[in-house]
């Protein structure tokens, strides 16, 4: 008994020590991080003038950021570089040309030093201007580089003050780039104007406006999204499609982000092999100002231009943001050299820019590609979407029918015991 036991011990350490060298390979090192892939954010703050004003609650605007800011530090993940950049926070002048290009980067993205932070945090004084564009000009350049999220956090009470140089544009243009680079904007002051500019810029990118007015606010909503830059998601792909399918790009499986002009289509090209199933979806926004009623048309076409299906998706103006999708399976082929089908897919957009809008860059577009496994037969797809599900429906049925008989049967044995006694 005792020499079994000893057997046993044996082995169940031996495979303890297995499972330790797969899950822990001897090369790794556990505080080892692939600094390419690591997410950025640069917290970019207004320390205009205006951030004297006390309005939150009995503080002033400045006091409610700064205890943002050390709150957040805290609580940042390890895996995240953090930056910090103002604007409008050393010049004290009134020349607007030099206070529109005051904006500098109190702390570097990177490792995050928290108390190297919090010391230059606790230097910053309200002072000048409000640069917003040429502060976010400069955040994304402060982000460029790696392959991890970047997200730039915005906190301002107030519109940009250095016109013409709208940071909407700006954040147009950022976009356009395809760096997949999202801006999320925080406005201290319930303004119109402030709400729209602080809104336009977030939409550009697909990020989110928040309209704060307490403390605790911001420093919740700032510490959440410093927190999403450390969740895992798929980066879009940057392409370029075309007006002809016969110089469209060759897409795989993935996420993908373009430009469309208004009214205009492009062309995408996709390789699917028989008994392959290719699903497609895509989506445009109304990054500014666009007529209300309008559409966008994703159709899967041969090289030939024969239409294969289309997915269509119509729009009143009550939402930014329009979407449709498509699928085709290729049948299988009995050849199993047969070649693969190139399928062309078409994205067209009817929207018009309102008077006086500008229409470039074009509209943002996120189209998702996906080629899988085709049904390995006809009945996996029909049977109303069950498949080889109807074998279980029909156990379970089945399975109650008797259920049901027997709990009667014994119900009337029970009632006919009790009668008897």
């Amino acid at each position: 008994m005792i020499t079994r036991q000893r057997l046993a011990a044996g082995i169940c350490a031996l495979l303890a020590t297995l499972t330790a060298g797969v899950a822990f390979p001897a090369g790794a090192v556990a505080d080892e991080t692939d600094s390419a892939a690591s997410p950025k954010v640069e917290l970019v703050l207004d320390v205009s003038g205006s951030m004297s004003a006390k309005d939150m609650d009995g503080g002033s605007r400045m006091a409610a950021a700064k205890q943002a800011f050390n709150e957040v530090l805290d609580a940042t993940p390890e895996e995240v570089q953090l930056g910090i950049r103002t604007l409008g926070a050393n010049y004290h002048g009134n020349d607007r040309k030099t206070g529109c290009k005051d904006t500098a980067q109190l702390y570097p993205v990177g490792s995050l030093n928290r108390t190297e932070a919090k010391a230059a945090v606790a230097t910053l004084q309200p002072t000048g201007w409000t640069p917003i564009g040429p502060a976010l000009l400069k955040a994304a350049d402060d982000l460029n580089g790696g392959d991890g999220t970047r997200r730039i956090v915005l906190i301002s009470d107030g519109e940009d003050t250095c016109q013409p140089l709208d940071p909407c544009e700006v954040a147009r243009e950022i976009a356009a780039k395809g760096i997949g680079l999202t801006i999320d904007t925080l406005g201290l002051v319930p303004d119109a104007k402030t709400r729209d500019q602080l809104s336009c810029i977030a939409d550009a990118t697909g990020g989110t406006y928040t309209s704060v007015q307490h403390k605790e606010e911001l420093s919740d909503r700032v510490g959440q999204l410093v927190d999403r830059a450390a969740d895992p998601v798929v980066t879009p792909v940057a392409t370029e499609g075309t007006a002809q399918c016969s110089s469209a790009p060759t897409l795989k499986s993935g996420l993908y982000t373009d430009r469309e002009e208004f009214g205009k289509q492009r062309f995408y090209r996709v390789d699917v092999n028989p008994g392959q199933e290719l699903r497609a979806s895509v989506s445009v926004g109304a990054d500014r100002e666009v007529n209300p009623d309008y559409g966008v048309l994703l159709r899967a076409i041969t090289v030939h231009g024969r239409e294969i299906v289309r997915g269509e998706g119509t729009g009143n103006g009550r939402t930014d943001v329009i979407s449709t999708g498509l699928r085709y399976p290729k049948a299988e082929s009995d050849d199993d050299n047969a070649p693969a089908e190139t399928v062309c897919l078409q994205v067209t957009n009817s929207f018009s820019a309102a008077t006086g809008v500008k229409t470039t860059p074009g509209l943002p577009l996120e189209l998702t590609v996906d080629v899988v496994d085709g049904p390995s037969k006809a009945s996996d797809v029909a049977s109303f979407g069950l498949g080889r599900g109807w074998w279980l429906l029909g156990a379970l049925v089945l399975t109650g029918f008797v259920a049901g008989l027997l709990w009667g049967w014994l119900s009337r044995w029970r009632l006919a015991v009790w009668r008897t006694n």
